[in-house]
């Protein structure tokens, strides 16, 4: 199934759970922002537009990163004792090197760290578990882990805890029916899917 029809089956998890709970406008929003998200996040180990949609352009990154090292590189020729000339040369050289080998795929990783990091520095463990997730989803192959049912429990923890964070009912119900939701419509039992999803890794890799 295509990201258009997940996003709608969150979107739509959303609007049902606020008009359960009989929700404020503004609750509803969210509770529907969230359905929507949610119900997309089990993708984001597909190296295409989802990645490209949370992360920054890798040539972005890349010319950004050697821009950098270039400035070092010339401030150390001008600044600095003989020694620390050499060491800004060659972090500025590295920094060069490393960013010329960055690619798309990589960026999820790094957005991963930055929300894990963000999450530190707030104290939000929802974040720090977020970001975690996020790394774990740039580093697998696609319908394995993020569609199973380690991958589900995983998120649901997030999920409960944003819940505590934002003090909203109906955000873990909405999180983590909008996720499931995502892994039925990928089941291989349905006929318009020629795959499916290795629900029960690392036990079974057998898609159903």
């Amino acid at each position: 199934m295509n990201g258009t029809a997940h996003a709608a089956i969150g979107a739509a998890t959303g609007f049902a759970v606020a008009n359960t709970l009989q929700t404020t406008p503004t609750t509803t929003l969210i509770l529907v922002s969230l359905g929507t998200i949610s119900g997309l996040v089990p993708d984001l180990d597909i190296d295409g537009k989802l990645r490209g949609r949370i992360t920054l352009s890798h040539t972005v990154t890349r010319t950004i990163a050697q821009i950098i090292g270039t400035m070092m590189i010339l401030y150390s020729l001008y600044e600095g004792t003989l020694e620390e000339k050499f060491r800004g040369i060659g972090i500025g050289a590295l920094m060069i090197v490393i960013s010329s080998l960055i690619k798309q795929r990589h960026m999820l990783t790094i957005t991963g760290a930055g929300v894990l990091l963000g999450g530190m520095s707030l104290q939000e463990m929802w974040m720090i578990l977020f970001g975690v997730y996020i790394i774990i989803a740039s580093i697998v192959s696609h319908r394995s882990y993020t569609h199973s049912i380690i991958g589900t429990a995983f998120f649901t923890y997030i999920a409960l805890k944003l819940e505590h964070s934002l003090s909203i009912d109906g955000v873990f119900l909405t999180c983590t029916i909008s996720y499931i939701s995502h892994l039925v419509a990928d089941m291989k039992v349905l006929p318009f899917n020629k795959r499916g999803i290795k629900l029960f890794l690392p036990v079974s890799s057998k898609e159903i």
